[in-house]
């Protein structure tokens, strides 16, 4: 009687007595002690073989073997779930970072260094400082009459002047430095009516109540102080007056002028300079810190550098300079009217 642990094979033997003269094939001799020892009775052509093993494995394993191999089961199934849930997690980041990158765009290829980034916004700022508050005051000094002394229209025109002559500055300087490293790759100051840019500029009027509401926060978080005199300026002044003449000078320098040559330098070459040392949603933000900077007046800093950043996503997404102008443009135009109240 065969116990159950018992492990039986049976070989049924087809080949017959070797030929004498004729060794058998060794290949054919897989078990030859075996085959050899029931060879001598030609009745067994069946014979079976059997092999206990009740020595290798307990018929009832051991408890203590039984919790180890459940300890490692445990372990291995609570790695692979970590496993898994650590390429989830890096799966999960990398489609939220492919979705910001199709939202703002990718960065640009800068063959220039980080001096020269350094050397065009130094010149630009010296320029705007010295055409405002010193060339064009002392020409006008030098002509026989000052800023102060003239009509609304002449400080209207007085102002336009000053901003086309600070653009046209601020252009010359970017061509100058600029000029060894053409020709420029195409995506760079590019300026066109073509494209899907149109939805952008609607989505980014959308966020001018936004805009409004920071600049009402920014200045209850840094209001005027006391002793600080409150003055009109000669915008607002020639807005008073009603003066149509006055009125339309200052329009075409906050909504025409002004945007062109803020998005050229800021928009056009400042933000794309930066993607080359750091990620372009940390570019968009320099730049727009340095955007609200160039307008020296602390109470509307947040406002201003939340305008910067949409219009830094608007181009970098559209690689157009002329849907951040656009709406540079609209907003400067809805304060200028919102004055006009």
């Amino acid at each position: 009687m065969l116990s159950t642990s018992s492990y039986c094979v049976f070989t049924r033997s087809f080949l017959p007595n070797p030929i004498k003269g004729f060794p058998r094939p060794a290949t054919l001799r897989p078990f030859p002690r075996i085959l050899e020892s029931h060879a001598k009775s030609p009745k067994n052509r069946l014979s079976i073989l059997c092999f206990r093993h009740d020595h290798h494995y307990p018929e009832t394993p051991q408890p203590e073997v039984i919790e180890h191999y459940l300890h490692e089961e445990l372990v291995q199934s609570e790695f692979n779930d970590s496993s898994v849930t650590k390429r989830d997690w890096k799966s999960a980041i990398q489609k939220a970072a492919n979705e910001v990158f199709k939202v703002i765009g990718y960065g640009w290829v800068v063959p220039w260094n980080a001096m020269t980034i350094l050397q065009v916004m130094l010149l630009w700022t010296t320029a705007f400082w010295f055409i405002g508050s010193w060339m064009i005051p002392f020409a006008a000094h030098i002509t026989g009459f000052s800023k102060e002394s003239l009509t609304f229209r002449g400080q209207a025109l007085f102002s336009l002047v000053t901003d086309v002559t600070e653009g046209l500055a601020g252009v010359a300087i970017l061509l100058r430095c600029l000029s060894r490293f053409r020709p420029l790759p195409p995506d760079w100051f590019k300026f066109s009516l073509k494209g899907y840019w149109q939805l952008d500029v609607i989505t980014g009027c959308l966020m001018f109540p936004l805009v409004n509401r920071l600049s009402q926060f920014n200045l209850d978080l840094l209001p005027l102080l006391p002793s600080t005199p409150v003055t009109l300026s000669s915008v607002e002044q020639s807005i008073m007056a009603r003066d149509p003449v006055a009125m339309l000078l200052y329009a075409t320098v906050v909504s025409v002028c002004a945007p062109v040559w803020e998005e050229i330098v800021f928009r056009g070459f400042l933000l794309p300079s930066l993607t080359k040392y750091m990620p372009v949603w940390c570019a968009i933000l320099v730049s727009s810190i340095a955007f609200a900077l160039a307008h020296f007046n602390i109470q509307s800093m947040l406002p201003l550098i939340f305008l910067g950043m949409v219009m830094g996503v608007i181009y970098t997404r559209s690689r157009n300079l002329l849907p951040s102008m656009l709406l540079h443009s609209l907003w400067n135009g809805f304060v200028f009217l919102d004055l006009m109240k």
